[in-house]
């Protein structure tokens, strides 16, 4: 499956943002079934979850982003989004969107910078 993210930028603390992750090879059927996630990695910090969807759309979130990041999917146009709001400083990192297959077949996407300015 390939992913590709789009939609990061230099926003200041507050602000809000929203990235999308398009599969526009993948068969539809193929994306609907997919478990999707986005992650993101800091300098010098290890890669680390923001938040998940499945197939079924339940969602799950890292304790750091609840309650101001939303994922969510629109399976007919086979993308994945994260919508940011209020956003901090800490939130600056490269975003990467994820995805796994039934058989467990990972794929990444390129990652999309996000820089928040206090």
């Amino acid at each position: 499956v390939q992913l590709q993210a789009s939609g990061g930028g230099l926003v200041q603390a507050g602000g809000s943002l929203r990235l999308s992750c398009k599969s526009p090879r993948s068969i539809l059927s193929t994306f609907n079934i997919l478990d999707m996630a986005w992650h993101r990695q800091a300098s010098g910090k290890e890669r680390e979850l923001v938040a998940a969807i499945n197939s079924d759309r339940q969602t799950m979130y890292a304790d750091s982003v609840k309650g101001r990041f939303t994922i969510s999917r629109d399976n007919g146009r086979k993308t994945m989004y994260l919508s940011m709001n209020n956003l901090e400083p800490e939130d600056t990192a490269v975003y990467y969107c994820y995805a796994r297959s039934l058989s467990g077949a990972e794929s990444w996407g390129q990652g999309t910078q996000v820089t928040v300015s206090s």
